[in-house]
């Protein structure tokens, strides 16, 4: 494995981030688990980034993507595709969008900088509004709007991004109000941020932070910025590249939990809805979609092969109700490990909704990010058997663990346990 890691260092850019003190290289999978070169087996707590969101190997889509290999690959946005108009059917009759149209992407960064277009266009302004502790994409206009310095190189940008309050429930200047208090504040935040500026373009937001640690508002802040931003005509795109499909348990997307006021004029989703291809995409209503007056295509976005894979990784999620198991599975498993939280002085916080959890550890009696503790835990973790992420836009101190959505209750307890000596071990 070390040759394989110096012939790495040796092509790759420093800034290619990889786990592990030694990393390690993943060959297979199966199930909810994977197996690396040298024959180690682990319970993959975070499926390549919420990307293997339904199984390793899953057989519907490894037969799906070999019959389409088969007979074709590849043809591009230029010819009629089957696939992808059938998989664009299901998505927008499961969005909520009325009259929406789908463009497919190759990934969650381009189906984001893909929305910033639209919406810049459509409303004729390079201003956007985004939510501190943010991160939707690693291409020059969405690191521009991301709220994570972690994860933003540069500050040059073709928008002006204003960021404004909410994202993080329990840090920042209204941690000690109520819920309902704390809306209250984020809302006049908003009105406030408006009254100064010209007239943005959209509020992109997810509904529940990735990277940054898997926070998130209080259920319905959303549907209160609506109000706001609909008196303005800013549009409001929702960013759903890891809370889609299911994986939050009450939701089939995260935006439902702010629904009160409709659903959003945009939606970006990718990661899960492959299963491990690389599928991205647009929804919004045709007037939106179709503001652009260039002509535009997508090489790959929305080939063959890819399609042929999300069909039958949608079908399987529907039809074995995989939100469902997210629901109670996820349930049972952040009650777990808030067990598990409460005997170790490291953990800040567990919070999470279906299997999107998050643990947050912080230096023993403050609040005070422990990003090194959060890589010994790593490290145990792997140890013990398990794999899981890191995030946090508080110096990468939060643990996210989100398991294939066909995660059993067997496993969930195995990984809790796993994570429980993992704690211990680290102090």
């Amino acid at each position: 494995m070390s040759g394989l890691y110096e012939r790495h260092l040796a092509v790759s850019p420093e800034w290619l981030a990889l786990y592990y003190r030694h990393p390690i290289e993943l060959t297979h999978g199966e199930g909810r688990h994977v197996w690396d070169a040298d024959g180690n087996r682990y319970l993959d707590f975070f499926g390549g980034i919420l990307t293997t969101m339904t199984a390793h190997a899953l057989p519907e889509v490894t037969k799906a993507v070999a019959e389409q290999a088969g007979r074709i690959i590849h043809s591009s946005t230029l010819y009629l595709n089957r696939p992808m108009v059938e998989m664009a059917e299901r998505i927008a009759t499961l969005s909520g969008i009325p009259d929406a149209r789908v463009f497919f992407t190759t990934s969650g960064t381009e189906a984001n900088d893909t929305a910033l277009l639209l919406a810049t266009a459509y409303r004729r302004s390079n201003q956007i509004l985004a939510m501190r502790n943010s991160y939707h994409g690693r291409s020059f206009s969405t690191v521009s709007i991301t709220g994570n310095q972690a994860w933003s190189p540069t500050s040059l940008s073709p928008l002006q991004t204003l960021y404004v309050h909410g994202g993080v429930r329990t840090r920042g200047p209204y941690a000690e109000l109520s819920d309902e208090a704390f809306i209250r504040a984020c809302v006049a935040d908003l009105e406030d941020l408006l009254g100064h500026t010209r007239n943005p373009a959209a509020l992109i937001a997810e509904p529940i932070q990735g990277v940054g640690g898997f926070t998130s508002p209080p259920d319905g802040l959303f549907a209160a910025f609506r109000e706001v931003l609909d008196r303005h005509g800013v549009l409001w795109i929702s960013d759903e590249v890891q809370t889609g499909w299911g994986r939050t348990g009450e939701h089939f997307w995260g935006w439902q939990a702010h629904a009160e006021n409709g659903p959003p004029d945009i939606l970006t989703f990718a990661k899960g809805i492959g299963n491990g291809m690389s599928v991205g995409g647009v929804v919004a209503r045709a007037e939106v979609m179709n503001c652009l007056d260039a002509n535009s295509i997508s090489t790959f976005g929305g080939s063959p092969i890819t399609m042929a894979a999300s069909l039958a990784n949608l079908s399987y999620l529907l039809e074995h109700d995989l939100q469902g198991n997210a629901r109670r599975v996820g349930g049972l498993l952040i009650e777990r490990l808030r067990s598990v939280a409460a005997a170790s002085p490291a953990v800040r916080e567990v919070r999470g909704r279906g299997l999107m959890i998050g643990i947050e550890l912080a230096k023993p009696g403050t609040d005070e990010a422990d990003p090194e503790a959060a890589a010994a835990v790593l490290e145990a973790a792997r140890a013990g058997g398990l794999i899981i992420g890191k995030g946090g836009g508080h110096n990468t101190s939060v643990l996210r663990i989100a398991p294939p959505l066909t995660l059993t209750v067997a496993e969930a307890e195995e990984g809790a346990a796993i994570l429980a000596d993992a704690l211990h071990a680290a102090g």
